[in-house]
């Protein structure tokens, strides 16, 4: 009997989040926001003003400002952060923290923040090295007699040959790429290339010649390299602030015992000096007057902000004036409350009024009822489920009624219930044994206020 076996896609099955059906903002060419785009229902000043603020850091002219979204809990506070980031794409970095995410034993709370900070700002390097870049035609190392006297003989150096489809070259290289060739595993035919500065060696893959139809390997082939051997290549790197602060940070120590076991002996997260950062802050700024860098202010978002205390409010001021700073969005879902920190101190949102007069302040507003049904009916339609039109009438009920939250998280029970009863679609009963099984925080609270057998 032949066997015959599918072979499945390589494309990686995402679960579905909470935000999964978010694609950007939703705007149009001139800003103005539609009623429903890219994911979104609804919030369109909102929308149209995260829009605003998404050219100002498109143009890096918002660095060292922030913006509060303020608006009650289920209103798209995260949902817009998560959009202006994928407006500003995978180039911006783009951090999200949460505010009780900084109180930690091992580091101070200023430190965590200033290390979320440095994530947010990259760094464009653009680097012009000279490469030898071709195919191998030649591989053979010269020996000579060992120096040092005694028996065997040693590399001198190695002759290779490369080529491209501009001609070939014959090199000879230095003992030390050899062994680096060696390490690559590189043999006549890959294809390479050779960095002259450092003698770094890459090995890209097999050329592309040697390729044919019943080769069971499973090797990668690629073309041979165009041009000249010898070229120069311009290689943009991107990194952040805080990846060269740890890079710099840790000991580099010899290869002595005494140095090793004193790496060992150090705690995992080493606290970055205020001086070490202000020594990469001059190094930075040299490379962007030289023109070899460029600086990509990013995204710094911290939910429930009113989680911060005094001390991170007044140390956000200051970081805010640094002149190497990140975009700051802050989100909170509360009106007035006590600032963490303080006894007495009651703030709008959480935040102390310093703070609070310095942000830009973006409203959520809660959906209307025919917004609500929208948002069920694209959350239904992302998690592949179908619901009868009653079923979607009675869902966004509660969505307003109690809350949309309550209303998302009844969709998928209620699919299983459907199922089992041997229905393809969700149906009015499956919603009312759903709302029977699984109670709201309204009616918890009811329950709480009146039953005795809780623990007051």
């Amino acid at each position: 009997m032949v066997q015959i076996s599918e072979v499945k896609g390589n494309s990686r099955e995402n679960r579905t989040a909470a935000h999964t059906h978010i694609k950007g903002l939703g705007l149009r060419s001139d800003g103005t926001a539609e009623k429903s785009a890219a994911g979104f229902i609804g919030q369109t000043a909102a929308r149209e003003a995260c829009g605003v603020v998404v050219d100002l850091i498109r143009a890096k002219k918002m660095a060292g400002r922030a913006v509060l979204l303020a608006g009650g809990p289920g209103t798209g506070k995260t949902a817009l952060a998560l959009a202006v980031s994928q407006e500003l794409g995978t180039k911006v970095p783009f951090c999200p923290i949460v505010g009780s995410e900084i109180y930690s034993t091992e580091v101070k709370k200023t430190e965590a923040l200033m290390e979320n900070f440095r994530r947010a700002i990259g760094l464009r390097v653009r680097e012009t090295k000279e490469v030898y870049e071709g195919e191998v035609t030649e591989l053979t190392p010269e020996e000579s007699e060992n120096p040092l006297g005694g028996y065997g003989r040693t590399i001198s150096h190695l002759l290779i040959g490369l080529k491209s489809y501009r001609g070939t070259k014959k090199l000879r290289l230095d003992p030390s790429i050899y062994e680096a060739i060696q390490k690559e595993r590189v043999t006549v035919g890959d294809v390479i290339y050779i960095e002259a500065n450092t003698g770094a060696v890459k090995r890209v893959g097999r050329s592309d010649a040697y390729a044919t139809e019943f080769d069971l390997e499973a090797e990668e082939y690629v073309p041979i390299p165009k041009g000249d051997v010898h070229k120069k290549k311009e290689i943009v790197q991107d990194v952040t602030l805080h990846d060269l602060d740890v890079a710099n940070a840790r000991p580099q120590g010899g290869q002595d015992i005494m140095s090793m076991m004193g790496q060992l002996m150090k705690p995992k997260k080493t606290e970055i000096t205020d001086k070490l950062r202000q020594e990469i802050n001059k190094v930075v700024n040299r490379y962007i007057d030289q023109g070899v860098a460029e600086l990509v202010p990013g995204v710094l978002f911290i939910d429930e902000v009113h989680m911060l205390d005094i001390e991170c409010f007044t140390y956000l001021n200051r970081a805010l004036e640094s002149t190497i700073s990140p975009i700051v969005i802050l989100a909170s879902n509360r009106g007035k409350c006590t600032i963490r920190g303080t006894e007495d101190i009651v703030a709008a949102h959480g935040v102390p009024p310093d703070l609070l007069a310095r942000l830009l302040i973006i409203p959520t507003n809660a959906y209307d009822p025919e917004e609500v049904k929208m948002i069920i009916r694209l959350r239904a339609r992302t998690e592949n489920l179908s619901l009868s039109e009653a079923a979607l009438e009675k869902i966004s009920e509660h969505g307003v009624r109690i809350s949309l939250r309550y209303a998302l998280q009844l969709l998928t029970p209620a699919s299983i219930l459907s199922r089992v009863n041997g229905r393809k679609e969700i149906d009015v009963s499956d919603v009312a044994e759903c709302e029977d099984l699984f109670i709201d925080a309204r009616r918890s609270a009811n329950i709480v206020s009146h039953a005795d057998t809780f623990i007051s």
